[in-house]
């Protein structure tokens, strides 16, 4: 009442004639939006967290909404410059359009470098994209990111790979992202040869490549990989939406209380909503543009963008910016099922109503009944149907674990006995406000789930995308091979790359082919009788291929995986040509009677090597053709640095030079691609759930600090209140977690099923998860200790 008697003219009562739709819409949403703001900083401060949590959500759904044309301008430039096309067509002639290409990828540390070789062969060569001119033979064009690196001090390992002159830099057409690091060498030494140049001959560049298809258990690891990474963004979106709730539900309520009917309640708190909803896409979008622009500053496994190319796609981008104002409302609407029902606002301090878990437990149910007729070895390839329904159910599975995650805290909090005074602080707080707490923890609890369930289905991709090698790196780690070079340059490189600071040992070979003419069929294409492979190399390099007791030069091996003779192999005493049959003066060579058959073994790089073996002394005096060379290294395992080194070596000796590190496994590339945004979506989703839980923690701080005044008033100790504050946030993140875990091995189990796998626990995997919630927990709790503090000064004993 006004102090002349008189009631507040609210706009919903005492009037002959009640306003009409929409002018009572207009004007309700209108209050709402005022209320978001009343009682002075403190509205404005609740709104603003609003705000600021949606805000956040709104940034990581923007960015997910650019991901399709981030990929897009991937590919794009992926294929501007692609120039391996040539390979599928008919041999180019050469031009004075033409121009000699060959790859020279190098590496250094963990960075890969994309690097090339270009010969011109005319004046109207082609250009590749971001180059305006071509380099001169020893001349180096760099990217922005390579020329840093030369320049740091990280990169002194990596100069001597680059001792060229450098005369420009790539542009940004010629790059994948701007800390891609690459490099064009100028050459005069790519020559023809009888099988093809050393490398392409291109008349342009630009290609467009079909790209790999993406097996069942791939597509069905992409899925859900976008389910688990977008899932907890939707929910600390509603979370975000219903900061400082518990105030603006008693505000709702006094509105009850002077007259406002349920439907007006809804529509104020509709207005509220929306105001937040609108400030946070506001902030959000503005968040995004930011954000972006420091895109092309930071390179994740290798991978890195270009502010453009981050850009939502528009239907995207309008669904979001569309949707979370809708889910504000919806959340909010949802909320004030009790209030409606209890207009006293002070009634939600007490004890309510026990919440039903008949309905909570039909989402994760449903999740079940659509995941579960999936048969074995469902093909997610054939269309969009079964898609849908591996993403329904995993998203109501998920659900199910945000529904009946307050449940849960609500029945074991209720249970909890006596003990310490934080203990019983952090309890009784649960007790009567444990919604707020699920509130906070929820997006923790789904995002837990999500990555169990992802753990055990990537397990599994893991082991069906990731084949043996056959390479044994503890006998050798390192294999240089050069093709098209002198026989005397296998000495040459062979002794340097011994000298390379780091290498222990190592053995080399070289390769030819012979021909016996009498067999070839003229103009014949493909592998034919009448060629096989010819391996020279000392003797001890030979028993790292062969099973053999006595060796000496001079000694010929006719090398099989049984040990006895091939007959389709030449047979001593039969003369043969070494190399190409077609270049004049080609050297004939008759294979010693004495050679002698025995077993092939196979070496630490996993080849079995077959046909004819003969030790230098065998074929000396015959003028030999350029052969390909082979050498194997082991290097010292104390020393990391070991492999640049020599890489410098083998780049020094000759540009294509080609050093391959041995592994004992190798992934298949799109799961690679996939592991890689994996872990960036991961990274960010982590950042966002942390983010949730802090804002949420502040946010029940911010509501106790009269509490919290007074109980330091009456003697408590701050270390009472911080444990009890660290219990509060610890309990439902425990729950959360046992909750999570459970959900998330009954999802995982599905899944599998589905590929025909069986059902493996990444024990390892859930301990690290369950570890990355606690030190969460722990951040949670020193971040809000400041405001802790700040809060249990005497000055919050005041009141309005």
């Amino acid at each position: 009442m006004t102090p002349g008697g008189t009631q507040p003219e609210l706009g919903f009562g005492g009037g002959e004639h009640p306003p009409r739709f929409p002018s009572r819409w207009t004007r309700d949403l209108t209050l709402g939006a005022r209320l978001a703001f009343a009682g002075g900083r403190e509205g404005w401060l609740r709104t603003a967290l609003t705000a600021i949590g949606i805000g956040l959500g709104v940034v990581l759904l923007l960015g997910c909404a650019a991901v399709p044309n981030i990929l897009r301008a991937h590919t794009g430039r992926v294929a501007a410059r692609a120039d391996d096309f040539s390979f599928a067509t008919t041999d180019l002639p050469r031009g004075d359009a033409t121009l000699l290409v060959a790859d020279i990828d190098t590496r250094y540390r963990e960075w890969n470098i994309r690097g090339q070789l270009l010969q011109p062969e005319g004046p109207r060569a082609p250009l590749p994209p971001g180059l305006s001119a071509l380099p001169g033979p020893g001349q180096l064009v760099v990217s922005p990111a390579l020329a840093r690196l030369l320049d740091s001090p990280d990169g002194a390992l990596l100069r001597p790979r680059f001792e060229y002159p450098v005369v420009g830099t790539i542009g940004e057409a010629g790059l994948l992202g701007p800390n891609e690091y690459a490099f064009y060498l100028g050459s005069d030494q790519l020559e023809e040869v009888s099988r093809g140049p050393i490398g392409r001959r291109i008349d342009h560049f630009g290609a467009v490549h079909a790209s790999q298809p993406l097996s069942p258990m791939l597509i069905l690891l992409v899925l859900i990989i976008f389910v688990v990474l977008l899932l907890p963004v939707v929910v600390f979106v509603a979370t975000a939406v219903r900061f400082g709730g518990e105030h603006r539900d008693r505000r709702l309520a006094a509105l009850r209380l002077v007259g406002a009917d349920g439907a007006m309640t809804r529509r104020v708190a509709a207005g509220e909503g929306l105001l937040g909803a609108a400030l946070g896409v506001g902030l959000g979008i503005v968040g995004f543009l930011v954000a972006r622009e420091f895109a092309g500053v930071v390179t994740l496994y290798d991978q890195s963008v270009y502010p453009a190319d981050v850009r939502p796609s528009l239907a995207l981008g309008l669904l979001v910016v569309l949707a979370v104002p809708a889910v504000a409302v919806g959340v909010n609407l949802l909320a004030l099922r009790r209030v409606v029902i209890e207009p006293l606002g002070v009634v939600r301090q007490a004890a309510g109503t026990r919440r039903r878990l008949w309905w909570r437990l039909t989402l994760p149910v449903l999740g079940v009944a659509a995941l579960y007729p999936l048969s074995p070895g469902t093909d997610l390839r054939d269309g969009t149907v079964a898609q849908i329904q591996v993403t329904t159910g995993a998203i109501l599975l998920l659900l199910g674990v945000a529904a009946l995650l307050p449940w849960l805290i609500e029945v074991v909090v209720a249970r909890l006995g006596t003990g310490s005074v934080p203990w019983q602080l952090a309890m009784r707080r649960l007790q009567l406000g444990g919604g707020t707490s699920a509130r906070a923890v929820v997006g923790v609890a789904v995002a837990a789930a999500g990555a169990v369930a992802l753990q055990m289905l990537f397990g599994a991709a893991a082991r069906a995308n990731t084949v043996s090698t056959g390479q044994d790196p503890s006998r050798i780690q390192v294999e240089v091979s050069l093709i098209g070079q002198d026989s005397a340059q296998e000495v040459t490189l062979l002794h340097r790359l011994l000298a390379t600071p780091g290498v222990t040992s190592g053995y080399g070979m070289t390769h030819f082919s012979i021909v016996d003419p009498a067999q070839l069929k003229p103009h014949s294409q493909g592998s034919q009788p009448g060629i096989w492979d010819l391996t020279v190399a000392d003797c001890a390099s030979l028993r790292q291929m062969l099973v053999i007791d006595e060796c000496a030069d001079g000694d010929v091996f006719q090398a099989s995986p049984t040990g006895a003779p091939d007959p389709t192999d030449p047979h001593p005493g039969e003369r043969v040509l070494i190399g190409d049959p077609d270049q004049p003066n080609a050297p004939h060579w008759t294979i010693p009677a004495t050679a002698r058959a025995v077993r092939s073994a196979t070496d630490a790089s996993g080849l079995t090597y077959t046909g004819l073996m003969a030790t230098p002394g065998a074929i000396s005096g015959s003028a030999l053709p350029r052969p390909g060379i082979v050498v194997d290294l082991r290097a010292d395992d104390d020393d990391p640095d070991a492999i640049e080194r020599v890489r410098n070596t083998a780049a020094g000796v000759d540009p294509l030079a080609d050093v391959t590190s041995l592994r004992a496994t190798a992934e298949n590339h799109n799961f690679a691609v996939i592991r890689r945004g994996l872990a960036i979506g991961a990274l960010a989703t982590l950042l966002l759930v942390g983010a949730s839980l802090l804002v949420g923690t502040l946010e029940q701080l911010r509501e106790r600090r009269r509490l919290l005044a007074v109980l330091v008033a009456f003697g408590t100790k701050r270390t009472t209140l911080s444990r009890s504050v660290l219990w509060q946030t610890a309990i439902p993140v425990l729950l959360a977690m046992a909750l999570a875990v459970l959900a998330g091995v009954g999802l995982g189990a599905i899944l599998l099923r589905m590929v025909h796998e069986p059902v493996r626990m990444d024990w390892s995997g859930i301990g690290l998860i369950t570890a990355a919630a606690g030190l969460v927990v722990l951040l949670v709790t020193g971040l809000s200790l400041p405001l802790l503090y700040r809060l249990m000064r005497p000055d919050g004993l005041r009141t309005e």
